[in-house]
């Protein structure tokens, strides 16, 4: 019942809320931190021939630049060429021998830094994302980006989609107000692991992570 109350309650706010449109670059912060924090509550669309599914930012960990845990550190190669585009494209790669991730390119071209999505709340297309994802849980359809990926059938044939443009993955606009944004330590990192990079909505049962870093 929980989680039925949680889908209506969803379909309500697609109705009443703003109408979602795609998202222009000359919108988004040109500061990848700022671009984490500015990304939460905007929404993320995946148009399918199956149907879209659409889902709000609720999470997010920032890549700086000098930034000893991003990809971009070491400088370009072929795996994380996609976090040098201007912000606004996307960056997937596979992590952990399992799935995919996916992040938003943040700063000017040539200069690599990054947005990790790390956790959604489902709006449209619960169904697809339960088919995709194999689970029913709808907290846990896109709770970790891992889970976010696989439930927006997101891969490596996305990475380098400028997701400010006409596609089949974009950045769409708020469909609600946010609630208050929280601040913390990035998760599973070892590497420049004091820095309070992860941004996250209070109190939105979609967050991921330890309870402990989402007060």
């Amino acid at each position: 019942m929980a989680s039925l109350g949680i889908e209506l309650t969803q379909a309500a706010g697609m109705r009443g809320g703003a109408r979602l449109r795609r998202l222009r670059r000359a919108e988004l912060p040109a500061d990848t931190e700022q671009l984490a924090r500015y990304l939460i509550g905007k929404t993320v669309v995946r148009d399918l021939p199956a149907g879209r599914i659409s889902a709000r930012i609720v999470e997010t960990e920032a890549y700086i630049v000098g930034d000893a845990a991003a990809h971009a550190f070491i400088g370009m190669t072929r795996r994380n060429r996609s976090l040098f585009l201007k912000r606004g494209h996307a960056y997937v790669y596979f992590a952990y021998g399992s799935c995919c991730l996916l992040n938003v390119s943040g700063e000017v071209k040539g200069v690599g830094a990054g947005v990790l999505l790390r956790a959604l709340e489902p709006l449209e297309g619960v169904a697809l994302m339960r088919r995709n994802r194999g689970v029913r849980r709808l907290r846990d359809l896109a709770r970790g980006p891992g889970r976010l990926a696989e439930a927006l059938q997101v891969d490596l044939r996305q990475d380098g989609l400028d997701l400010c443009a006409p596609g089949d993955l974009w950045l769409g606009t708020a469909v609600r107000d946010n609630g208050a944004i929280g601040v913390s330590l990035r998760i599973g990192i070892t590497r420049d692991a004091h820095r309070e990079l992860r941004f996250y909505e209070r109190g939105n049962p979609f967050v991921s992570g330890p309870r402990s870093l989402s007060p």
